[in-house]
């Protein structure tokens, strides 16, 4: 399905900071997702910026649509919910509902819910910025019955030969931002919405300047073992506030962690996981920068990070099949990324070089004498493939183009 770019902006960008059309106005060409919807009834979750509406305007051009960013439909559906059955009632040849941003009005989810028992034709696309209200219950009165599907920033492939490796570690992939003439403008007013509409306004943070520190402070967690008390420290915060942080983030989609691979042990190992923003280029315009910090570890950091978000869209749009973990052991051994389940079984070394040294591939040689059913490949700044010791190096810009959801392998 096609993701239209000239379509691909957000309004509270504009009447919120003044960003005005000029520098939203998208002169990319539509570009295929690889994003496969289920026939049923499902959610589209997916940080502002990444499509969903966009997609689900091109996949149902003829559905019925709820939208939620719209500050009267939000006054009015909030206010009176079974205003949803009267739409659905007086159109009866429309069997494609679209709620855009159903967590702005949680309370019509029973009126869906009720809908589905009584009108079995009809299919819900219920697509939302945010999952904390789902999680908190809300999904529960869809009785289990709608799927969770997520729309993630662009993967290479997607791109083509419009991928450019050193762009995306700048400005990253989330569409809004790709098809913008001001990347770096729009990262910043991209940042803003979300500390001042999705935190503040939402009212999910009584203490908004707290949470703009701890912001600040996660973002050098970056790719790196989550310490809340260390990052508790630092901003000055209570431990269970950030921790309440951490979780905000993750129910805003905007960051995750990932566990460490446990299975089969034979080592001591790291038991904490890894913290993740959710793209390099909001990465990047979190994290403040200065004279002491070295511009190396900045990519370094961007670069783990965009090859995580192509592993979990890889993995997404396959049906999540299978799960992402690191690998540390206790003597502070490490391997970046392990893929394991029903697609297979790797592990990804990322290196921010542009050779390969034998000292690069010593931790995918320790993890392979304990797991030798794995592939171990290593990602480097390179241009050529190359073999040592039986592992794969691989160019990373080679890697992120070929990787897609209709390939069973991450790599061929």
């Amino acid at each position: 399905m096609r993701t239209d770019l000239e379509a691909l902006k957000l309004p509270d960008l504009e009447s919120i900071f003044g960003v005005g059309n000029s520098n939203l106005r998208l002169k990319m060409e539509s570009i295929d997702r690889f994003f496969t919807p289920p026939r049923e009834s499902f959610y589209l979750l997916g940080p502002r910026g990444t499509g969903k509406s966009s997609w689900a305007r091109a996949a149902y051009p003829d559905a019925l649509w709820v939208e939620l960013l719209d500050p009267a439909t939000f006054r009015t559906y909030s206010a009176y919910p079974e205003r949803l059955r009267a739409l659905v009632e007086g159109n009866p040849g429309k069997n494609i509902i679209i709620v855009d941003e159903i967590q702005k009005a949680p309370e019509l989810l029973s009126v869906v819910h009720a809908l589905r028992e009584e009108k079995k034709s009809v299919q819900f696309v219920l697509t939302g910025s945010s999952a904390r209200k789902l999680k908190r219950g809300a999904h529960n009165l869809l009785g289990g019955r709608a799927l969770m599907r997520t729309l993630h920033p662009f993967m290479a492939a997607e791109l083509g030969n419009q991928f450019d490796l050193n762009r995306a570690l700048r400005f990253g992939l989330v569409p809004l931002i790709v098809a913008s003439k001001e990347p770096e403008e729009t990262l910043k007013a991209y940042h803003t919405l979300y500390i001042r509409e999705e935190v503040q306004w939402g009212g999910l943070v009584r203490n908004i300047g707290s949470f703009a520190r701890f912001l600040e402070a996660i973002s050098f967690s970056h790719g790196s073992i989550l310490n809340i008390s260390n990052i508790a420290r630092e901003c000055e915060t209570e431990r269970k506030t950030v921790e309440g942080f951490v979780e905000l983030l993750e129910d805003l989609l905007l960051a995750y962690r990932i566990p460490i691979f446990t299975k089969r042990a034979r080592r001591a190992h790291t038991v904490h996981p890894k913290f993740y923003l959710f793209d390099s280029g909001v990465f990047r315009s979190v994290r403040p920068s200065g004279p002491l910090d070295r511009a190396e570890d900045m990519e370094g950091a961007a670069l783990e990070g965009l090859v995580l978000q192509h592993l979990r869209a890889w993995n997404s749009y396959r049906g999540d099949n299978n799960n992402v973990y690191y690998w540390r052991t206790r003597s502070g051994v490490e391997v970046d990324f392990v893929i394991y389940g029903d697609d297979g079984f790797w592990a990804v070394e990322v290196k921010n070089s542009r050779r390969v040294h034998s000292a690069d591939i010593d931790s995918l040689r320790t993890f392979n004498e304990d797991y030798p059913e794995a592939t171990p490949i290593l990602l480097y700044r390179g241009k050529e493939r190359l073999k040592i010791d039986g592992i794969i190096c691989v160019p990373c810009e080679e890697f992120l183009l070929q990787i897609r959801p209709s390939r069973k392998k991450i790599y061929e």
